[in-house]
């Protein structure tokens, strides 16, 4: 699954508000992130399943509905793809460090664009641990 650029870093996006979903992969697009996206955590895994070697970095809203909410997902890639970075982000909650698996980072909603792709970036360029 392969068919972006290479230089174009892979972010799978889970977010079920889709209003709030379409103007996030809207603004990772023009910063020139490639994006998947996923209603639930049940779409994200199925995605995953599919191309998980392309995806560097998980963003996902902690509330929504279906069998897990963001934190639970988060936790399950980090155990079964460890080299998925994980950015969580969150209206209503806000977890501590040891909440968020392997250095993910946390965003409080509303959050502005730059700053989503600052982190992403930071996300993509460091090794992870």
């Amino acid at each position: 699954m392969n068919e972006y650029s290479e230089n174009s870093p892979v972010v799978l996006l889970v977010e079920d508000e889709p209003l709030v979903r379409m103007a996030a992969a809207d603004d990772l697009q023009d910063a020139g992130f490639h994006v998947l996206e996923a209603a639930n955590a049940d779409v994200a895994l199925a995605v995953l399943e599919s191309c998980s070697e392309d995806v560097q970095v998980l963003f996902t809203d902690i509330d929504m509905p279906g069998s897990m909410n963001g934190l639970d997902l988060a936790e399950s890639v980090h155990r079964r793809w460890p080299h998925i970075s994980l950015l969580v982000s969150s209206a209503y909650h806000k977890p501590s460090p040891e909440q968020i698996p392997d250095d993910g980072r946390f965003l409080p909603k509303p959050y502005r664009s730059e700053d989503v792709v600052h982190h992403l970036r930071a996300l993509v360029e460091e090794p992870l641990k």
